[in-house]
């Protein structure tokens, strides 16, 4: 069996293995990472040879860390790097690189309509009728975006949303609330089939799933980072929220995983506060008194038009992944509007919270 796993920040990890009556056996661990000194590649795979086939990342790691020579420094790697690898490889989990992606940039549609389509083409993904998808966002209208589980009173000040003329729609995923507004936010969907997140937690996925973001930010001079469970920050401040929904394939068949990610390209704070209760209650608990230094727009932090920063992060997605122009099919966008006309629309789902 064959695993692949790219630390986030670091290096890419390759294992190979065998399970023998329910241990690991005959274990190689290679990639492209720095180690000292050599014999510690050794110990890494004495370390895991034998380990229970059932073993989780966490205790493969102990296993490495126990093995390595004193004085061993990893530049590139983790030993929980490596218990990922293994667990992809036994999961028989996908790599990036094994699927022809399709990237989707196309004009702007409503916020219930984005909604729908997140469901629609994951849905696609997860039934093999689309290959894996990254889709960038244009916004129709000025939004909040509030979680799955979230509480609409809680999270929205309704009167003031009115006044702003902003939009309030629920997505299929968790998380918090997001304010978006037309040419300040920048947003993308990664529709993507599960075999390519085995192996990994929860939270894990989103570190790996975030990965290719990073690099491109890093690409702009941005120093990004993941911040558990979903966020991307910089010295400078939070700069994206993430979020996933899993997606259950057909009669029980392999599902599809989304994940969308909003950046703030530009930030209209008061008016975000004047939208978002909650907004008000974390600035609070955090002791911070300006939006703006909680959240530190890519617009200051680049210095390039939005238009520039969406080229630049889809031609980093393309020069590691590849992928194709696509476009969103006549028969998915029917479904999308159909969708985003019997549920997201509706106040028994924007409001299934109140």
């Amino acid at each position: 069996m064959h695993g692949e796993y790219k630390v986030p920040g670091g290096k890419l990890v390759v294992v190979d293995v065998d399970v023998e009556d329910g241990a690991l056996r005959r274990v190689r661990v290679a990639g492209d990472f720095f180690l000292e000194p050599d014999e510690a590649l050794d110990a890494v795979n004495r370390a895991l040879d034998g380990a229970p086939a059932d073993t989780g990342a966490a205790g493969l790691a102990a296993r490495i860390d126990a093995a390595l020579p004193e004085g061993t420094v990893m530049y590139g790697l983790t030993p929980e790097g490596v218990g990922i690898a293994v667990r992809r490889a036994l999961a028989h989990a996908t790599d990036w690189t094994d699927y022809d992606w399709q990237v989707i940039h196309e004009g702007p549609q409503s916020p219930a309509v984005h909604m729908a389509l997140d469901e629609v083409l994951t849905a696609e993904v997860a039934a093999g009728r689309r290959p894996p998808t990254l889709r960038v966002w244009e916004w129709g209208a000025p939004a909040v975006i509030i979680g799955s589980f979230q509480s609409l009173r809680n999270e929205v000040d309704t009167e003031g949303a009115r006044r702003h003329g902003v939009e309030v729609v629920r997505r299929i995923s968790g998380g918090g609330a997001m304010f978006v507004e037309p040419g300040n936010t920048i947003t993308y969907s990664l529709s993507v089939p599960e075999a390519l997140v085995q192996g990994l937690s929860f939270q894990d996925s989103y570190a790996y799933l975030d990965d290719w973001v990073l690099g491109a930010l890093g690409e702009m001079g941005i120093r990004a980072w993941y911040q558990p469970l979903n966020d991307i920050a910089t010295d400078q401040g939070k700069i994206a929220g993430a979020a996933q929904k899993r997606i259950v394939g057909q009669d029980g068949g392999p599902g599809a995983v989304l994940h969308h990610v909003t950046m703030a390209y530009d930030i209209d704070a008061d008016k975000m506060l004047d939208v978002l209760r909650i907004g008000r209650e974390k600035l609070s608990d955090k002791g911070t008194k300006s939006a703006k230094k909680r959240v530190d727009p890519l617009r200051r932090q680049t210095g390039l038009p939005r238009g520039a920063v969406i080229e630049r992060m889809i031609d980093s997605f393309r020069a590691r992944y590849g992928s194709a122009d696509g476009k969103v099919t006549d028969e998915e966008l029917a479904l999308a509007e159909e969708l985003a006309r019997t549920k997201f629309t509706t106040p028994d789902w924007t409001a299934r919270v109140p």
